[in-house]
């Protein structure tokens, strides 16, 4: 059916519209990237300065797999908000796909994935060392754990690669509502539904059952020791300010993009701008909030981060006196506590441990 030059000419208004209004927004949504980015790299800086070396209280493979949680944080701020930003100052505001906005498209999607896999692997590995201690080191060697790590950062690859094809399986467009280079899920639907039967369901499913297990041990502990502490029990409760947090915060970022991922997938519609903005970096905000959960919550990592941080100031001023003796007695104090801890900071999670874990 032909349309008449009335129909093409508000059809074009309407453009124009639109154009403008996201031109006006472009300048509001850079900032709020940039922002997000200086924080997540900033925090995960922070705690790649302390982790590198042994923190009281935490096993090997808890640093094994803390660290790969942070190279995961860290390229959301030093891979996916560079590489979005110059496709976004590239592109302007056209739609056409391009090779280099599907290898844009396939390192958002594995950055995401390796990221959920990774908090899932942190839980099993909580989970193993609360309610497993006597069997831990053999359920869960050092090859094993390097190996959990490798899967979380390979499989996504091998998964997602049919993304970073030109003439692939599904399409590849800039958003310009979200300013990045985002897959058309609705171009496959099977392919799309499947990656989140691959990533997010599962991860989500085996993080759910391990922390809420781990609640539920550890209010048990925390209500057995209150009664027999005959109500004078004045120790905090780990479980909701650990747990609770660490779940609300994965569920509050990744949930609003799955959904928009699987309404778009099936319904080939599109959602409003910042509806769109929102659910797709909102995945980003999780890794500074994982230096939050993970690290800062911590009592031992807040201690040797002030090591560190009275170390680099000693640096900065070596005649200052005061200062080279803090540093020196707080190194020895770390020494002590580093050779006399044994056991996984994952054990603290149970209120018997609460002073030493948080």
């Amino acid at each position: 059916m032909c349309r008449n030059a009335s129909d093409f000419t508000e059809f074009d208004v309407k453009s124009a519209d639109t154009l403008r209004l996201l031109e006006a927004h472009r300048p509001i949504k850079i900032g709020i990237i940039l922002v997000l980015g200086v924080m997540i790299t900033l925090g995960n800086v922070a705690v790649v300065s302390v982790i590198y070396s042994a923190v009281p209280g935490w096993s090997r493979n808890s640093r094994y797999l803390l660290l790969s949680l942070t190279g995961a944080d860290s390229a959301f701020g030093l891979i996916v908000m560079p590489l979005n930003l110059c496709v976004s100052l590239l592109k302007g505001y056209s739609d056409a796909p391009d090779p280099f906005c599907h290898v844009v498209a396939f390192f958002n999607a594995t950055v995401y994935s390796t990221c959920m896999y990774t908090l899932a692997s942190i839980s099993v590995e909580r989970y193993l060392a609360v309610f497993f201690p006597l069997q831990y080191s053999s359920m869960l060697t050092r090859r094993r754990v390097l190996l959990l790590i490798a899967f979380a950062w390979l499989f996504p690859p091998l998964l997602l690669v049919p993304i970073s094809c030109p003439d692939g399986i599904i399409d590849v467009y800039f958003s310009t509502a979200s300013l990045v280079c985002n897959p058309s899920y609705s171009s496959n639907m099977t392919y799309s539904l499947t990656l989140t039967g691959f990533i997010f369901f599962p991860c989500s499913a085996l993080m759910t059952f391990c922390n809420l297990r781990l609640w539920c041990a550890a209010r048990r502990q925390q209500m057995k020791l209150r009664r027999h502490a005959s109500g004078r029990w004045t120790r905090p409760n780990v479980a909701s300010r650990v747990l609770v947090p660490v779940m609300g915060a994965y569920y509050t970022c990744w949930t609003p993009c799955m959904v928009i991922m699987i309404y778009t997938a099936i319904s080939g519609s599109s959602v409003p701008e910042w509806v769109e903005f929102v659910a797709v970096w909102l995945p980003t905000s999780n890794g500074f909030l994982n230096c939050v959960f993970y690290f800062w919550i911590n009592q031992s990592f807040r201690k040797k981060f002030h090591t560190v941080l009275r170390r680099l100031c000693f640096g900065l001023c070596p005649n200052t006196k005061l200062g080279q003796d803090s540093v020196m007695a707080t190194l020895n104090n770390n020494t002590v506590q580093e050779r006399s801890s044994s056991v996984s900071s994952t054990c603290m999670l149970l209120p018997i441990a609460t002073e030493t874990y948080i």
